[in-house]
């Protein structure tokens, strides 16, 4: 559920650069990697709309030179980029010297229908007579997760065996009830019938360390973010009136609430600007869980690396309840499946570190998915910008009053998680495709000039 990659979004950047490097694998497992000596790729759907605000032809260009999301550095990936484009030429795999000329091996196909899923990308590959070599179509479902075209809605195939299998948060409540666990106990079972231990508390700290990173950069730096809307970064001047205040012994009521918008701010600047952020559960919505994760570290009583670990074990619970039961995706479901989502994860998360039941646990959730509802992905500009940044702030206060409020009560309410979930997937199958990251409705077209 938490990956480490570079922004500005999961679902058009970290997505895309996958599946050039799935292309590649496909391409070497049957030994013609070495005679392709062009690449055309096509991209449909909200990845045509809003890909160039998004960073999708870098993240395609940087895919098919062999680069991965988790290791590239975003210096390194700039450079990349920039010389592909100046020499209409790439390293394909890093290794093999191939033609690549943006303007006509880069579509944005606007056009055609809409695919089976809106961020469709058509990989065709060609030897130095124009002759075809390879064709295939990926779709990046939300959160940095790619499948084949012919696999979208289809269930994943079955992995190993596990001690706590759950695919609803019923089913996890009742675990839970039987055998005495904590929905992080089951988590990190879970997450061991996978991988050795120290492997998962490996990438635990990892993740933990990666958030807490981006948000200390966000909050130092200084500039306007890149894009044709020219926004000014923010945090780090939210962050020099804070120890103003500070120093002068001032405290307002509502500095709290400060504090915890200035660390989603600062994240999603960073995500903006394209350096490493955690996608969780996608890149556009990146700044909610560390918020709030924040939040917890420095403000509350008591809080320690562990109650960290069981912060993320349990966001990590709801953020599959609502990937496999509705999307993460805006392009699928709108907003409301990515800050959504994440203001979802991140109530969960907090009420579980500050020592809540499973049932409030699971009733911070659902009160953080709920007042998500109908909430649209409209990027002015197809940046992930505005009101994407500001959108994460307010999910993560909304997150914290979740579990608060989950918190004052004993776990039981009238409208379940499940029952939000599949609101939440009902609404997004309703609402208009111009309000689902195609840039064309809502916000997005309030300012003409963009």
């Amino acid at each position: 559920m938490f990956k480490i990659g570079i922004g500005p979004s999961s679902s058009h950047t970290v997505g895309p650069m996958k599946a050039g490097a799935a292309f590649l694998d496909a391409l070497r497992a049957a030994g013609r990697l070495g005679d392709v000596a062009r690449v055309r790729v096509t991209l449909f759907g909200s990845l045509a709309w809003t890909g160039e605000g998004h960073g999708t032809g870098p993240a395609v260009i940087l895919g098919l030179a062999g680069q991965a999301p988790e290791t590239v550095d975003p210096d390194d990936a700039a450079r990349i980029v920039a010389d592909a484009m100046a020499r209409h030429a790439l390293d394909l795999a890093g290794r093999f010297p191939i033609t690549f000329d943006a303007a006509t091996d880069l579509l944005f196909d606007r056009l055609s229908p809409t695919p089976a899923h809106p961020n469709t990308l058509e990989f065709v590959a060609c030897n130095g007579a124009g002759a075809e070599l390879a064709r295939a179509r990926w779709c990046s479902v939300g959160g940095g997760f790619v499948v084949p075209e012919d696999e979208v809605g289809q269930p994943a195939p079955p992995g190993p065996k596990l001690p706590h299998p759950f695919r609803s948060a019923e089913q996890l409540l009742n675990i839970g009830a039987r055998t005495g666990l904590t929905v992080a106990e089951i988590v990190f079972a879970n997450e061991c019938a996978q991988r050795p231990a120290a492997e998962v508390e490996h990438h635990i700290a990892r993740v933990r360390d990666t958030m807490m990173g981006c948000i200390d950069r966000g909050m130092h730096a200084e500039g306007v973010l890149p894009g044709k809307l020219r926004v000014k970064r923010r945090a780090g001047a939210l962050r020099e009136h804070l120890e103003a205040d500070r120093f002068r012994n001032i405290r307002n009521p509502h500095e709290m609430m400060d504090h915890v918008s200035m660390f989603a701010i600062a994240v999603n600047e960073e995500n903006a600007a394209g350096s490493r952020v955690v996608t969780a559960p996608t890149n556009g919505a990146a700044g909610v869980v560390p918020a709030v994760l924040r939040y917890f570290l420095d403000f509350c009583p008591g809080a320690s690396p562990s109650g960290a670990r069981t912060f993320l074990l349990t966001a990590t619970a709801i953020g599959a309840l609502l990937k496999m039961n509705a999307s993460i995706s805006g392009a699928e479901v709108g907003c409301q499946g990515e800050v959504g989502s994440a203001c979802s994860m991140a109530a969960a998360g907090l009420a579980a570190a500050l020592g809540a039941s499973n049932a409030q646990i699971e009733n911070a959730a659902e009160i953080g998915m709920e007042h998500h509802l109908g909430m649209t992905c409209d990027p002015v500009g197809g940046l992930v910008q505005i009101p994407c940044i500001e959108r994460n702030a307010f999910g993560a206060i909304k997150a914290i009053n979740a579990a608060s409020l989950a918190m004052r009560g004993d776990g039981s309410h009238y409208v379940s998680l499940d029952q939000v979930i599949a609101t939440m997937r009902q609404t997004g199958a309703d609402m208009h495709a111009k309000y689902k990251e195609t840039s064309q409705g809502g916000l997005a077209v309030a300012f003409p000039e963009c």
